[in-house]
Order: C-alpha cells, then sequence, then structure tokens
C-alpha cells in the first residue's frame, strides 16, 4: 500500500517551533536531509519517515511531548502514563471521561470536554489562540480519533468532525484524516460519535501499548487507508497501478457495481476524480522514491509509466512545486 506523504504546513509548524528555541533551521533541516526550500510551496510534501524524524528531532530538542505548542511543557513520559490510566477502562466511555479528567489534572494538554447526550455523544476541547496554524488542533482530534480507535480494536464511526477555522485552501488531507463528514468555521472543535461507541470495549493489553509507543509518533501521524467513501474505494483500486497495469475508468466502475458515467458524477460531488487520485498516488508513489535515494530519477519515471524523464519532470514540478532533486538525499545528482 502506497503510504500517503504529509502536507508542508506540518514542516512549517516544527520549522517554527525549533526557531523559537533559537535552533538555526537551515542547519536543522539539513541534518533531516529536508532542503529548507521546500517550506516556502504550499505543495510541498513530506514522508511519514521523514515527519517522524522532525517530531523526534522536536522531542530531543525542547524535551517537551507537544514540541512547543501546548498551553506549557509536557514533560517525556507524560503522554506514556496518560494511556497507562486508560487502559485499564473497561470501555470507550469510561476512557473518553478518564481522558476529560486528566485533562482537568495535566494543564498541559489544554481542556476536553464529555457531553453524552440523546442523539450522540460529543468530545470536544477548548483551543488556544496561540495555535495560529491550528497544528495542535489537528493534532488532538487526530490522536482522539486514531487512539481511541486503537484501543477499541476497530476504526470509530464518526459522526461528524467539527474544526473552528475555515476551510484551508487544500483541504484534501483532512478528507484522508478525519473522512468526509468534516465542518469547518464551527465554534469549537469537537468529534461526534453514535453512542453505540460508548460500549465498545477496551482490547488492548500493556504490551500492545508499551509496542505501539515505541513506534511512536508514527501511528499517530499515519494515513490509515480504511476509509469507505467512493473516492477512498477508487484509490485503493488505482493503487494497483503502480504494481501493473493502470485499471481503465471502466475497470473501476464495474468493480464498484456502477456505470463509469454514475462513478464519474459521484466523485465530482466530493470534489475530486480518477484523474486527481491516480495524480496523487504517482506523486506519493515519487516522493517516497526520491527521499529513500535508492533510484535514478530515469528508472523512477519509467517504473511510474512516464515516457521520458522529461514528462515526469514536469508532473512533479506540477504536484509539488519543486524539481525531483529537492526531495533526494544531499549528494545524489539530481539527474539520472
Amino acid at each position: 500500500m502506497t503510504q500517503r506523504t504529509i502536507p508542508v504546513r506540518f514542516l512549517r509548524a516544527a520549522a517554527r517551533t525549533a526557531r523559537r528555541r533559537d535552533v538555526d533551521v537551515q542547519e536543522w533541516l539539513d541534518q533531516l536531509d529536508i532542503d529548507p526550500e521546500l517550506l516556502f510551496d504550499d505543495r510541498t510534501r513530506i514522508t511519514l519517515e521523514q515527519a517522524v524524524s522532525v517530531v523526534q528531532e522536536l522531542w530531543r530538542i525542547t524535551g517537551d511531548e507537544l514540541i512547543g505548542l501546548g498551553i506549557q511543557p509536557a514533560p517525556r513520559g507524560t503522554f506514556r502514563m496518560i494511556c497507562l490510566g486508560l487502559l485499564s477502562a473497561p470501555d470507550l466511555r469510561t476512557v473518553m471521561e478518564r481522558f476529560r479528567d486528566f485533562s482537568k489534572v495535566v494543564p498541559a494538554m489544554g481542556r476536553f470536554h464529555v457531553d453524552v447526550g440523546e442523539h450522540g455523544t460529543t468530545l470536544s476541547l477548548d483551543t488556544d489562540a496561540g495555535d495560529p496554524d491550528h497544528f495542535l488542533t489537528d493534532l488532538w482530534l487526530s490522536i482522539m480519533l486514531r487512539f481511541f480507535s486503537w484501543l477499541a480494536g476497530s476504526r470509530l464511526p464518526v459522526e461528524q468532525v467539527d474544526v473552528p477555522y475555515d476551510r484551508p485552501h487544500r483541504a484534501e488531507d483532512y478528507d484522508a484524516v478525519f473522512g468526509r463528514r468534516i465542518e469547518f468555521g464551527q465554534p469549537v472543535a469537537a468529534v461526534r460519535f453514535s453512542n453505540d461507541v460508548l460500549t465498545m470495549p477496551v482490547m488492548r493489553t500493556e504490551d500492545e501499548l508499551e509496542e505501539w509507543l515505541r513506534n511512536s509518533p508514527a501511528d499517530l501521524l499515519m494515513y490509515r487507508d480504511y476509509g469507505t467513501t467512493t473516492a477512498d474505494q477508487v484509490r485503493r483500486i488505482l493503487e494497483r497501478g503502480l504494481r501493473g497495469e493502470w485499471p481503465t475508468p471502466d475497470d473501476v466502475a464495474s468493480q464498484l457495481a456502477m456505470s463509469t458515467q454514475h462513478l464519474r458524477r459521484v466523485l465530482r460531488e466530493d470534489g475530486t476524480s480518477m484523474t486527481a487520485i491516480k495524480e496523487e498516488l504517482l506523486r506519493d508513489a515519487a516522493i517516497a522514491s526520491l527521499v529513500r535515494g535508492d533510484e535514478t530519477i530515469a528508472a523512477l519515471s519509467d517504473r511510474l509509466g512516464f515516457s521520458e524523464p522529461s514528462a515526469f519532470h514536469r508532473a512533479f514540478r506540477r504536484w509539488t512545486g519543486s524539481a525531483p532533486g529537492a526531495y533526494r538525499p544531499k549528494g545524489l545528482e539530481s539527474g539520472d
């Protein structure tokens, strides 16, 4: 499965945190083997492995598990202790209530609230004006969804995700993380579930938790490609083209038991298309290879089905705003 890449706003927020600690950002990015010029184009992407290295380095620099973005620092080990306190809960209702209670006594978390109503349960959080890029808000919402789903052993059926800011220009990553049921410009940041979620049992053991924490923050940053929208299903079918012949639009529609025209209409209503999804797959596969540096650009362009390297160069610049060489490790030639 092709791992989705992560947008540049993640890297920008990390760079600002490093700068506040008087870190030489250029030198810091050089150590991480990331071209500083990539910070300046909204189309820039980084791989999961790069994002994990960024966070781990910031943990080292700051000694703070919220990497300088919280109301106050969270000493290393804070999240582990919270997780251990949640692990013994019998069900997700107790998990949510304990999570809320932890937020009262661990100021670095900010305040969380649980509202169990007749028609659903809402888990909301107070946002901080010191988070201008909404990075910490997005991170906490993602942690709640991913960690609670992991505890229950299955993806939680989310009814709606609310965020207290306007829809950004490039918002496809929000769909990948939170699903299509996201509402921008809401009064508070919140996740809404069916009350059926409350009785879901906690399925994990302490040994599993320790393994999960050893991989941190990879599992918190990873996009789990288990969405159920039509666009998600199309992505999974088209992904086979990275390993062989690309499915045609008719092939995709047939596997989804609908006409090609109807499929195109459904995707258009979702703000995407088969062409756009295919290009996202090609972009992410290209970035992963370039960052690894294990094949020439000529070989990569051929593997991805381009007629010649120059065609790949043009497509890559359109996808990311940069030449392929900007993503390659230092010391490798930018060309073949």
